[in-house]
């Protein structure tokens, strides 16, 4: 039996699959058999694009990346790109909430992943943060982030924005109010 002309399996397309099923069914929909049933091939077939679960798991984090974009990293001062980055981030998060306890159960491994934390990592330094508290200060961004995004499953969707709007003000100036300090201390 001859192959087809085109390729009715993408990489793009395992993913945009695998993130249905997740959102579906949850996070222990999640397996190659399971994705290639949906696709309506066989598991073997998947091999071909992808190493297995953990590449299925790393593959949603660079979808979800992609959606969250890099654009704020542009923008200044650091105050309106890490805004606009949480708030882009939520956004992708809430949409997909049954994705976060795979993406916190692995390790990044995706380049793409990577190079969207060295931006942030880069607006950051720029703006003065000492190199030993940026990863923390992008940390306690996403904190705030995937657990007001997990809210918005659970609370009112009004008082979910409210607090997610009070919370971010008050991340925001409470990080501005950290850097200050350590530009008071340098001078």
């Amino acid at each position: 039996m001859a192959r087809p002309s085109t390729r009715l399996i993408t990489r793009e397309r395992i993913m945009t699959t695998a993130l249905r099923l997740v959102d579906e069914h949850g996070p222990e929909a999640l397996s190659v058999s399971r994705v290639a049933a949906e696709l309506g091939v066989k598991g073997p077939s998947l091999y071909n694009h992808i190493s297995g679960r953990g590449e299925l798991v790393e593959g949603l984090r660079e979808l979800l990346t992609a959606r969250i974009g890099t654009g704020h990293a542009e923008l200044r001062p650091w105050t309106v790109a890490a805004e606009r980055w949480a708030r882009a981030y939520r956004t992708v998060f809430a949409a997909h909430p049954r994705v976060v306890p795979l993406l916190t159960a692995q390790p990044i491994g995706s380049a793409a992943t990577l190079d969207a934390y060295e931006r942030a990592y880069a607006v950051l330094r720029e703006a003065g943060w000492p190199d030993s508290e940026v990863p923390a200060v992008v940390r306690s961004i996403e904190y705030f982030v995937v657990g007001s995004a997990l809210d918005l499953i659970t609370l009112d969707p009004e008082q979910a924005e409210l607090g997610f709007e009070i919370g971010l003000t008050s991340l925001i100036r409470g990080l501005e109010e950290r850097l200050a300090g350590h530009v008071d201390a340098d001078d």
